[in-house]
């Protein structure tokens, strides 16, 4: 498919993520930052931003989330969010917590933000701070608190792993107690840390289903009063996930440095030429970037999946899934029962099931851990010791299963 072709049936990018910062208090063995964020330790200034915020609201982009790293690590934030307000655009804070008091939040309600999604690792203080290396449960409940009174959407999120399943139910608990309206249990894609850490972190099929069961149990008995999002695992359900919505069909993010990127981890993939958008406008990126074209469509797809009714619904599943399993990124989606390579994602899960899995309190909080047992924590001396070797791409891109 030609770019050109390519342009003439892409819509707007309605959704712009904005990776203020990759720094961050938290160091989450499953963040799904790239492993050799390190090397990108360039930060966009506060008029490159708004310049971004104002080519993509004049391309059409409606929602904007502002994320990291930790976006309240960035002075500028308010500023950001004015001016996003200004242009139209519905604002979602995606935040640790860390650094939100009740006075800066009020000063980001009065410049227009519009919605704060607040993460917590888990119901417990003793699980929630080993799995971040942070003392920080404590805080995210009084932010939690400072959220609700202040009357933005209620709306918590907790990354799903082997560790946290069997807490499902204390964690919808909490998240009632809080006065949450919103609960996404969004189970652990495996990408960046948490593709290092998968051998930890990825629960069996029994841990799943065990889990789903209770989270329909309480979905029904909140239903008026909560909403809960389970976002299901694809290596499980078989199920290849429509990311994105497509390659360049609706989002674009926008890294602290400035490179722009069809989904989180696409900087990853080999033989992209990533523009920045320093360098080219929006318009040009969107329209034009041989980056931002290389997927879309089908003309790019296997014939496993141009011929699959699924095709136009899940649009060949992840490209960057597909890199890590298989090496290339043009490879049907392992996840997907049609693909030939379903058995890398069969055997991932089988060892999964066969190694041990955590206690109920197996867990002492280390400060300022790099590692703990099999688990790595994302850290700079991580990122830095993982990617500083020509052979970066056995650690931060495709691996062997």
């Amino acid at each position: 498919m030609s770019a050109a072709g390519s342009a003439e049936r892409a819509g707007p990018p309605l959704w712009l993520l904005a990776e203020l910062t990759y720094r961050c208090p938290l160091h989450c063995v499953f963040c799904s930052n790239p492993l050799d964020y390190a090397r990108h330790d360039t930060e966009m200034n506060t008029a490159q931003w708004l310049d971004v915020l104002s080519q993509a609201r004049a391309m059409g982009a409606v929602q904007l989330g502002l994320s990291g790293g930790e976006p309240l690590l960035r002075d500028d934030l308010e500023e950001i969010v004015a001016h996003a307000h200004r242009l139209g655009f519905y604002i979602n804070l995606i935040t640790s917590g860390v650094g939100l008091t009740e006075a800066r939040a009020r000063a980001l309600k009065e410049a227009g933000l519009d919605h704060i999604q607040l993460s917590f690792q888990d119901s417990t203080r003793e699980l929630n701070d080993f799995l971040s290396s942070t003392r920080t449960f404590e805080l995210k409940s009084k932010v939690a608190a400072i959220i609700k009174k202040l009357g933005y959407p209620m709306v918590l999120n907790c990354v799903m792993h082997r560790y946290n399943l069997p807490h499902v139910g204390r964690i919808i608990a909490m998240a009632e107690s809080m006065g949450a309206e919103f609960l996404e249990l969004a189970n652990t894609q495996y990408y960046g840390w948490a593709w290092l850490n998968r051998d930890a972190l990825m629960p069996t099929r029994e841990d799943l289903a065990d889990a789903e069961a209770i989270v329909d149990h309480h979905r029904a008995r909140l239903a008026g009063r909560m909403k809960i999002l389970w976002v299901s695992p694809d290596y499980q359900d078989a199920k290849p996930k429509a990311c994105m919505n497509g390659w360049g069909a609706v989002f674009m993010l926008v890294a602290p440095d400035g490179a722009a990127l069809p989904c989180h981890s696409a900087r990853m993939l080999p033989g992209l030429d990533i523009p920045f958008v320093q360098r080219q406008p929006l318009r040009e990126i969107w329209y034009d970037s041989s980056t931002f074209n290389r997927y879309r469509g089908s003309a790019w797809m296997s014939d496993t999946c141009r011929s699959c009714d699924e095709h136009e619904r899940d649009f060949g599943g992840c490209r960057c899934q597909a890199y890590l399993l298989t090496g290339s990124a043009e490879a049907t989606d392992p996840v997907c029962p049609k693909s030939p390579d379903r058995p890398l994602v069969d055997r991932l899960i089988a060892k999964a099931g066969a190694s041990h899995a955590p206690s109920e309190h197996p867990l002492k909080f280390v400060p300022n851990a790099a590692r703990h047992g099999a688990l790595v924590y994302r850290t700079d001396g991580n990122s830095r010791e993982l990617c500083a070797t020509s052979g970066m791409e056995s650690s931060c891109s495709a691996s062997t299963v």
